[in-house]
């Protein structure tokens, strides 16, 4: 029997869907940002910069890339042969096989792996935020106030809380009430689901709501121990946390990153962001080729212009092409002559010579307007344009796509193009 003080549970198994194309075919946690790291490096750096070195990450929706990425757990020192990073995906058991219905029933269906550790505290994580957080902090918070649960939350403009979960806190941050999405807020202090359980108290409540459908932290767990009495606290956040659930949140979160002064800084060396990255060469910039306030990663080869945008590794643009206020995945290859403007461009992709991208007028997305706004432009992974063709604003292009998907050559704003196949 290992003992553990405290290991963490990730939640890494959604998909994402206000992504659009962008989690088509791969799970929320691991989409690109800034360049050369994928969104779950970031609860995973934390863990290990926290002195964490437990960790099962819940994998459900599309989990290829996201277990290829962690491996082993290499990069993050997570190769323990005690603890260290374990993969859990939904698995046959002996009377039944049920995928993960809930937060909450994800972590049930894993009592056996915490078990094995026998910990004093799980740490409930998601694995889709981006930010930095000491969670040790959050722990000594909550041994002082000799807490069963410890939820980390954080102040919103009060006009936005009613987007959130809202904890209702007296002023030694003990928990007096909860407010699922409220109407009219009492408070303005949100929960950001990362959760301090007892380990007792957990195990508790994850047993008697094992019944309970959809069973999830926000909407069963945490009332459940409030009504039985646990002791609940807020363990007030003030740093940079930002949800890149929508593609205009994350659009927004990746060009922060350009500032001159980030306010959320990648290269802190005193709280190191860790990412699988793979051995490649130094980016190169041509003699013509211009670059100016970007985030350029390694085997990218420019020959035209970039200006205000996030580059993943081995992007090629090509001369006489001009990229702005773009986000360009790893692998992306750029044509000659292109223009490229406020757009999302996912991995491996194929931009065609002189071909516009992200101009117009900005019209609503007439499939999903929720969605693909913000005036992006949003292609998926593997994506093939054809030479000369034009697409217009909070549009949404997937698959290989020919010259005959565009009719004179367009693909007005507001317009989708979801080609069913992939590129041989």
């Amino acid at each position: 029997m290992f003992k553990k003080e405290m290991i963490a549970m990730l939640l890494a198994g959604g998909q994402g869907s206000r992504l659009g194309v962008l989690t088509a075919k791969v799970a929320k946690p691991a989409v690109a940002f800034g360049g050369k790291y994928r969104i779950i490096d970031f609860p995973l750096s934390n863990c290990i910069n926290s002195g964490i070195d437990t960790v099962g990450v819940l994998t459900q929706y599309q989990p290829l890339r996201l277990n290829t990425h962690i491996g082993i757990g290499i990069p993050w020192d997570l190769d323990r042969n005690v603890g260290g990073v374990s993969i859990l995906p939904p698995y046959e058991k002996s009377s039944n096989s049920e995928w993960y219905t809930g937060t909450a029933n994800a972590i049930y269906q894993n009592l056996n792996y915490m078990e094995t550790y026998n910990p004093d505290y799980v740490l409930i994580l998601s694995g889709d935020h981006i930010y930095k957080m000491d969670y040790e902090v959050m722990l000594d918070f909550h041994k002082a106030n000799k807490a069963d649960v410890t939820i980390a939350a954080m102040p919103v403009p009060i006009e936005e809380a009613s987007r959130f979960g809202i904890v209702v806190a007296d002023g030694d941050g003990k928990i007096r009430d909860f407010e699922e999405k409220p109407e009219k807020p009492s408070s303005n202090l949100a929960s950001m689901g990362i959760y301090i359980f007892s380990w007792p108290v957990l195990r508790e409540a994850l047993i008697k709501l094992k019944d309970q459908p959809n069973c999830d932290f926000g909407k069963h767990v945490i009332p459940y121990c409030h009504q039985k009495g646990d002791r609940l606290f807020a363990y007030e956040y003030n740093g940079y946390w930002k949800d890149v659930g929508t593609l205009s949140s994350y659009w927004e979160a990746n060009m922060e990153l350009i500032d001159i002064i980030p306010e959320f800084n990648l290269y802190e060396e005193f709280w190191k962001i860790y990412t699988n990255s793979a051995n490649i060469p130094p980016q190169y910039i041509a003699e013509q080729g211009v670059v100016d306030r970007c985030i350029i990663s390694n085997g990218s080869e420019i020959y035209g212009e970039v200006h205000n945008s996030v580059l993943g590794g081995s992007v090629v643009v090509g001369k006489g092409s001009v990229v702005r206020d773009s986000i360009i995945m790893q692998g992306v290859t750029i044509g000659e002559n292109c223009v490229i403007e406020k757009a999302i461009i996912a991995e491996d992709t194929v931009v065609g010579k002189g071909a516009v991208i992200g101009i117009g007028s900005e019209v609503p997305n007439k499939m999903k307007p929720n969605i693909y706004s913000g005036g992006l432009a949003t292609i998926g992974e593997n994506s093939v344009i054809p030479e000369g063709v034009q697409i217009g604003k909070n549009t949404a292009v997937s698959g290989v796509t020919s010259a005959e998907d565009y009719p004179g050559g367009v693909l007005e704003s507001g317009e989708t193009l979801i080609k069913a196949g992939d590129r041989v």
